[in-house]
């Protein structure tokens, strides 16, 4: 007796169709964006470019103005990502979208990768020293188990 699997759909089988990149404004996210964005033509899919706004309780106690400094960031990136893909529109033709969650990178990228039903996630290396002892958002990813993570240097 055999069984006919023809029907079934697996993520990422065919190649990724939604790439997750999570971007932070540093210099090692925006390299990850565009080792992502190179990977979304080729492969042809759809380009989530994701950024989670840190929530700070601690520094919102101290008056500091960390929503709107995170906000600034986020419209920071996005014009920064606009900017770019205007630059190669004739060259290139990159489908993308931008994303904002508050939280840790962590949860915020599972959560993106999970909604967007993401094939594949790409981080760029990070630039924390703690993270050696901790474990990077990256080393989390990979942990998890659950999407082909790139991490970008």
């Amino acid at each position: 007796m055999t069984e006919d699997h023809s029907h079934q759909f697996e993520r990422g089988t065919d190649g990724p169709k939604v790439i997750v990149v999570g971007v932070d404004g540093s210099d090692s996210s925006l390299r990850a964006a565009a080792y992502a964005g190179g990977l979304a033509r080729r492969q042809r899919a759809l380009l989530a470019v994701v950024y989670v706004q840190p929530v700070m309780a601690a520094g919102a106690a101290l008056g500091a103005p960390v929503a709107e400094a995170t906000d600034e960031i986020a419209e920071s990136l996005i014009t920064e990502i606009r900017d770019a893909a205007e630059r190669v529109k004739d060259i290139f033709d990159v489908r993308w979208e931008f994303h904002t969650f508050r939280g840790d990178p962590y949860s915020g990228l599972v959560t993106a990768a999970d909604d967007l039903k993401a094939d594949a996630v790409v981080v760029g290396a990070s630039e924390q020293a703690g993270h050696r002892i901790v474990g990077s958002v990256a080393v989390r990813l990979v942990k998890a188990g659950r999407w082909p993570v790139t991490v970008v240097p």
